[in-house]
Order: structure tokens, then C-alpha cells, then sequence
């Protein structure tokens, strides 16, 4: 077992208050633009890249090969996009339930902190700096050890999203991190936990006070479902006690 250097944390419904206001945008997107899909079907995709979520919907409604399908993922992604930037410019956003304490915990003993999601990098920064995070981020939104967050990674940063690891890997180089064993991913999507095996994360968490419940993550790769990230500290702590 290594000590723990980083937490990956992914945000909507883990670090960042979910109100369904994902899902609600997508669906309000996808009406607008003709695409036909259920509520369950979007969230059985939260957490993945929104562009390539439109882009798997379409498929399924029009067939593999349809040639109008990137032009109608183009518009029902602008589409999603402008309703999505409007509400968090408008509405904001708050931490979850014991995310900053969870966040000084991490600070007290340097391990470090990355935030991953499937938005894009301008809807990424709207939430941070309505949160007061982007603060201390770079161009490249890495931060300093004494920033609130080290690195921001958003999933257009990046070639591949959710489920693949890329992220997690673009957060550990940026960071100087290079055995994952060092790493703990946590989310509160399939999607997220997919990303957290792929990586070979020392510690896959899954958090059932999100957007997913306890028995639709059950089925998930993970080590531990937690139902707080106030949780997460004494876990940690007794990591650390298993190195001594």
C-alpha cells in the first residue's frame, strides 16, 4: 500500500449540489432539437461527456450510419450548451454536504485535490468561480498546495472522457503523480467509477448521495459506496493507520 498523495473528486452530485439541473437541461436540449429521450436513459449517461452523450442518442434514433447525425448533434449540443451556461450564471451553485470540511482535511496533510467532470471547460469555470474555486487555478487550471483545488480537468480537455481514465491520468501528470496506487477516485456515476478501474486507482469510491442511489451503483466497479463525503476523512484515516 502507498500514502495517499491525490483525491480525484468528480463534481455535479459529488462535490458540486445536484439538483437534477443536469439532467433537466439535457432533456429540455434534447425536446428542443427533436431528439426523443426518456428520463432514465439520461441518467443512466450522467457523468459522460455531454457531446458524445448526444452523439450515442442519435445513433440509437436514427441508426450508425445516419449522415444528418453530426449536424443534429451539433445543434442539440450548442443547444444544451447555451441552457446550461444560462442556468448556472443564473442560479449558481453550492458544495456538497461535507465537501470543504472533506477539502481541509485533505489540505492538513497535503494530499492533494483534482476536480474531473464530463462539462466543458466553459461551463467547468462558470461553476468554479460561482463556488469561489477558480481561484489560485492557472491558464491551465492547475492551482498552488495552498489553493483550494490543485488542478480543474474537464472533459474537452482531454481526447477520450468518462469511461475512459484520461482524466484521472491528465490530473496525475499535471500533479507530478505517477503511480495511480498514490490515488483515490470518487463519483457518483457509473461512469465515474468506470474511469476509477481503468486508471488503477488505489481506492474507487462511490458516493450514493449524488445523482446515483446505493442500489444503482451497486452493480459498478468500486471498493466502497459511501453516503456522505463526510465519510471520507475517516476512511483516510484509516489508510493512513494501515501504513504505520
Amino acid at each position: 500500500m502507498h500514502p495517499i498523495e491525490l483525491v480525484v473528486f468528480d463534481m455535479a452530485g459529488t462535490t458540486v449540489t445536484d439538483h437534477h439541473e443536469v439532467e433537466r437541461c439535457f432533456a429540455e436540449a434534447a425536446a428542443e432539437t427533436g431528439l426523443f429521450v426518456t428520463s432514465e436513459r439520461i441518467l443512466a449517461m450522467q457523468g459522460l461527456a455531454k457531446r458524445y452523450v448526444f452523439e450515442t442518442l442519435w445513433k440509437e434514433q436514427l441508426g450508425e450510419h445516419n449522415p444528418d447525425i453530426q449536424p443534429l448533434v451539433d445543434v442539440s449540443y450548442a443547444t444544451f450548451r447555451r441552457i446550461l451556461e444560462n442556468h448556472y450564471l443564473t442560479q449558481g451553485a453550492t458544495p456538497t454536504e461535507g465537501c470543504l470540511d472533506t477539502f481541509a482535511y485533505l489540505h492538513e496533510r497535503g494530499i492533494a485535490i483534482a476536480l474531473t467532470t464530463g462539462f466543458y471547460r466553459v461551463v467547468t469555470d462558470i461553476i468554479l468561480e460561482k463556488l469561489g474555486w477558480l481561484s489560485g487555478l492557472d491558464g491551465r487550471r492547475v492551482g498552488m498546495s495552498d489553493s483550494l483545488l490543485q488542478v480543474s480537468i474537464a472533459s474537452d480537455e482531454v481526447e477520450r472522457g468518462r469511461p475512459y481514465p484520461q482524466m484521472i491520468e491528465r490530473a496525475m501528470n499535471l500533479l507530478g503523480v505517477t503511480n495511480p496506487k498514490a490515488v483515490i477516485n470518487i463519483g457518483d456515476t457509473p461512469s465515474d467509477l468506470l474511469s476509477g478501474r481503468a486508471a488503477g486507482v488505489a481506492l474507487n469510491l462511490g458516493l450514493t448521495n449524488g445523482t446515483h442511489s446505493r442500489e444503482q451503483l451497486e452493480s459498478s466497479p468500486h471498493d466502497l459506496l459511501l453516503d456522505s463525503l463526510q465519510e471520507l476523512p475517516a476512511l483516510l484515516k484509516n489508510h493512513e493507520l494501515s501504513l504505520s
